[in-house]
């Protein structure tokens, strides 16, 4: 798989466990003058932490090839270091020039699969059967099942073997429907996700204070709500592994 970061044997001398982001191919709202993307440091979170550990990593998008970024996390306060160090690094901006489509991916290659934000996923990743494949047969061999952000829009149809919902009457988080109130996108997006998960039998959670760190574990489904979890995901991710 020519998609995949180098890595380096972990600390434990097991074998190195890999990581699947998935991203966005999506670069603008309904209203093409308004311009989005993958959330970048919700990518670059995450990547750090695995990092760290010496896992492998690789990049998925619906459609692959070029990930467009949302201006918006290239700004402050959103554009912190790691987003910086991320932009400029060669391996990451490969992965996102160059990334992979579902099926280029054998499932069984990887431990954990991570939905990466940024509001460009409401529109790309729901329906993607590629990737509902992907997510249940990594879930259904005992691998971990993560997202972040508006990353859990590609929860939102997964059904497993036995025709339910993977989210069904699981705990998890994601973007509340106050925070794009708050962002003043409610009226753009395609839909209210947060609503979205109870309908399909989620049990939604949220922090009382929006646009602070919440992560929900319920077995191997590991979520955040917003880019502000994105850290704390990866690391609980990588407390699970």
């Amino acid at each position: 798989m020519s998609n995949s970061s180098t890595a380096v044997p972990n600390s434990q001398g097991s074998r190195t466990r890999r990581i699947l982001h998935v991203v966005t191919n999506i670069s603008h709202y309904d209203d093409v003058s308004h311009p989005t993307g993958l959330w970048l440091s919700e990518l670059t979170h995450a990547y750090d932490a695995f990092a760290a550990q010496g896992y492998s990593q690789s990049v998925v998008s619906p459609l692959g090839g070029v990930v467009p970024i949302e201006p918006r996390s290239l700004k402050w306060p959103y554009f912190d270091e790691s987003a910086r160090q991320g932009k400029g690094n060669p391996v990451i901006q490969s992965l996102l020039a160059n990334s992979l489509r579902p099926e280029d991916i054998n499932a069984q290659d990887f431990d954990v699969i991570y939905f990466a934000g940024g509001h460009g996923v409401m529109w790309d990743f729901p329906n993607s059967a590629g990737l509902q494949t992907i997510t249940r047969d990594i879930y259904e061999r005992g691998g971990i099942v993560a997202a972040v952000c508006h990353g859990y829009c590609g929860l939102l149809n997964t059904k497993l073997s036995n025709g339910s919902l993977l989210v069904e009457g699981r705990r998890l988080t994601g973007y509340s429907w106050i925070e794009e109130v708050l962002a003043g996108v409610a009226k753009e997006v395609p839909y209210n996700v947060e609503e979205e998960m109870r309908k399909r039998g989620a049990l939604y959670e949220k922090a009382f204070i929006p646009f602070t760190s919440k992560v929900v574990v319920d077995g191997r489904l590991v979520t955040g709500q917003n880019p502000q979890s994105a850290k704390a995901v990866a690391e609980a991710v990588v407390g699970l592994l």
